[in-house]
């Protein structure tokens, strides 16, 4: 990883047209001086470390279609859908806040089992609201990633009932 002083000087040449230092030249620490104060500001030019973990999940539509994809461990399986631009009509369309039913999934019965937390009673009260209702079935915004849920499967139904409406 390079890092590099930006200094005043160095954003004045910039913004003068200047060039600003190569990625790997050797540059010295610069302290600006304004108003008195001392500042020294770094810039990092390599690129971020992913601060988690990923595991891969599958949805499988109605149709059977199966959609392979990765989610952030922490993150929930709503997350995973919006931010992988799956696109499965009307899911998740309270955004996670458990007010709807639309990111309903059913999982196998040996997935349901591994998922670390059971239902709450607020879940169960949305979950009742859902079409094709099973015994292992979950919210997607109450599922939570973790390591134990790598190659999770998960069935998506062929239709939603948002609760709200």
């Amino acid at each position: 990883m390079f890092r590099f002083a930006v200094t005043s000087r160095v954003c004045l040449q910039l913004v003068r047209g200047g060039s600003a230092p190569r990625i790997g030249q050797e540059i010295s620490k610069r302290t600006a001086h304004t108003h008195g104060e001392q500042s020294t500001r770094f810039l990092s030019t390599s690129q971020p470390k992913l601060l988690s973990e990923e595991v891969e999940i599958t949805f499988i539509r109605a149709n059977g279609e199966r959609i392979k994809t990765k989610g952030k461990i922490g993150d929930s399986l709503l997350d995973v859908v919006v931010n992988n631009n799956i696109d499965f009509d009307g899911f998740g369309a309270c955004e996670g806040t458990l007010t709807c039913s639309t990111c309903h999934l059913i999982f196998s019965k040996p997935d349901y089992d591994r998922l670390p937390e059971k239902p709450s009673d607020e879940e169960l009260d949305m979950l009742d609201l859902a079409y094709e209702l099973t015994d292992t079935s979950r919210l997607g915004c109450q599922i939570t990633l973790s390591k134990d849920l790598q190659g999770l499967e998960v069935r998506v139904p062929a239709t939603i009932n948002d609760a709200r409406s």
